[in-house]
């Protein structure tokens, strides 16, 4: 067995300020290392990785970020220059449980709520 010591997540961007901003003010992230190749958020105890070169493409990037109410998270992504394509729905008689966004540098993110509350 290898033993981990950490993992991350990794997403691309053309503009490292740019979406290092977007992290920050939109998810509380904390710089963790940053020099010209990559930059290290925490995020709710774990890291996302951003590195540079990206070429600004829309890209599915498989994150998804738990937030109290994705309505209300939803309004936040693009009030801070991301997008949710379309408004959160509800689904089964609950409230919206899902909402698909993407941030200033093409990736596409969810943003989901616990159900079992």
């Amino acid at each position: 067995m290898i033993p981990v010591e950490k993992i991350k997540y990794t997403i691309w961007a053309a503009d490292m300020t740019r979406a290092t901003e977007f992290y920050t003010s939109l998810f509380g992230a904390v710089v963790l290392k940053q020099n010209p190749h990559i930059t290290e958020l925490e995020i709710a105890g774990g890291i996302l990785a951003i590195h540079s070169g990206g070429e600004g493409l829309r890209t599915w990037a498989g994150l998804t970020l738990q937030v109290p109410d994705v309505v209300v998270g939803a309004a936040a992504v693009r009030q801070q220059g991301g997008e949710c394509p379309q408004d959160p729905q509800p689904e089964d008689g609950e409230p919206p449980h899902l909402a698909m966004c993407v941030d200033p540098e093409g990736n596409e993110f969810m943003l989901t709520r616990d159900r079992s509350r």
